[in-house]
């Protein structure tokens, strides 16, 4: 795929244009629009490949309960291993394409991997997550971020209450997510270990708040993103933070979301996954 190509979605897919004007510079890169519709298959999320770990899998069990917090409720789908009694929880939290089944599907994958993992629907106040993904990143930009910032800690502290929670919550968040865990870092004290992949970096004069532990993902190709990494980690070392920071090279924004065929990397989401399974077990138990 090239590289044009993928960053004008990326742009799109990130508000800076339309869908009109996406799919105009699209079929000029493209050659036409035969050309351009062609390449839409390819650029756009295939739901159909989000069933890497399904529902009925006998390791886990799946629910959607629901979390109050600002007089609003949030849907959250929760997924835990069959068996055992007590597991370190994690927040899941979502691109801005709200809980779409990718993410549902990565709840479970980590669900699998020991812990208690929660999916949160962020756009649960406007109706839920929409299967238009234009009407998603719509919903996801007209957010308030201070009710959704105050969502993501009380369902921390609905996680860490459960009783088959053993008291530890971290969070793993992709993109917009990415982000979240970055704020959510900023302003609960209580979060365990953060891990962000590819997500907006905080304001760097609240780097020195963050208590828990981080491991931060990126992809080399992603300029828009990458731009603050510098002065994110220049601020956590001298605010002497624990984190870990990886740059995967030769992937795009997005190499961990198996459901879109031009931007994912296989090896880099395996190697990212495990680095970060190891880096929950460890900091949660």
């Amino acid at each position: 795929m090239n590289q044009h190509v993928i960053d004008l979605f990326d742009r799109y897919t990130h508000g800076d244009l339309d869908r009109r004007k996406f799919l105009e510079k699209l079929a000029v890169l493209a050659g036409s629009t035969t050309a351009a519709l062609a390449l839409l298959p390819l650029l756009e999320n295939n739901y159909a490949k989000a069933d890497q770990l399904p529902e009925g899998d006998p390791r886990i069990t799946t629910e959607t309960i629901k979390v109050a917090s600002g007089g609003q409720e949030y849907s959250v789908y929760l997924s835990k291993p069959s068996a055992g009694d007590k597991f370190p929880a994690v927040l899941v939290i979502h691109e801005n394409r709200g809980l779409n089944p990718h993410i549902k599907d990565v709840t479970r994958r980590v669900a699998a991997e020991g812990f208690l993992a929660a999916g949160v629907d962020f756009l649960s106040p406007a109706g839920g997550t929409p299967s238009d993904e234009d009407k998603a990143r719509e919903l996801i930009g007209a957010l308030d971020k201070a009710a959704t910032e105050a969502a993501a800690r009380d369902v921390v502290a609905a996680l860490r209450s459960r009783p088959d929670s053993n008291g530890k919550v971290g969070a793993v968040g992709f993109c917009w997510g990415g982000g979240m865990v970055n704020r959510l870092a900023v302003t609960d004290m209580t979060l365990d270990a953060g891990v962000a992949y590819y997500g907006m970096q905080p304001d760097v004069a609240d780097v020195g708040k963050i208590a828990a532990p981080l491991m931060l993902h990126y992809a080399e190709k992603d300029e828009r993103i990458n731009a603050g990494i510098a002065a994110y980690e220049a601020a956590l070392k001298a605010a002497a933070k624990t984190y870990q920071l990886f740059t995967y090279p030769g992937v795009n924004h997005a190499f961990n979301n198996d459901t879109n065929a031009a931007r994912y990397d296989k090896d880099a989401a395996a190697l990212a996954w495990s680095r970060s399974v190891a880096f929950l077990h460890e900091t949660l138990g």
